[in-house]
């Protein structure tokens, strides 16, 4: 929904150079959306199959998040799609 929201944002300005260019940009925040996605799901969920390794990982990136700020603001930007 949020992708969807910044669409009639850009849509709604009535700039033919937005919309010119709205394939690229679109496609940019998608692809952003989606690595986010993935990423957040990687973080919080165990998935059957996962070994020792990958529960490692998600707990030593909870931990880096819990304890940088420049990481918590980075998953903020990303939550509210700002970046």
């Amino acid at each position: 929904m949020d992708l969807a929201l910044a669409d009639v944002a850009l849509l709604g300005e009535g700039r033919k150079d937005l919309l010119e260019s709205y394939s690229t940009t679109a496609l940019r925040r998608v692809w952003r959306a989606q690595h986010f996605s993935w990423w957040m799901t990687s973080m919080l969920h165990r998935l059957d199959g996962d070994d020792p390794y990958e529960t490692k990982l998600q707990t030593a990136t909870l931990r880096y998040l819990a304890g940088s700020r420049a990481y918590a603001t980075s998953l903020a930007e990303n939550y509210v799609a700002r970046s």
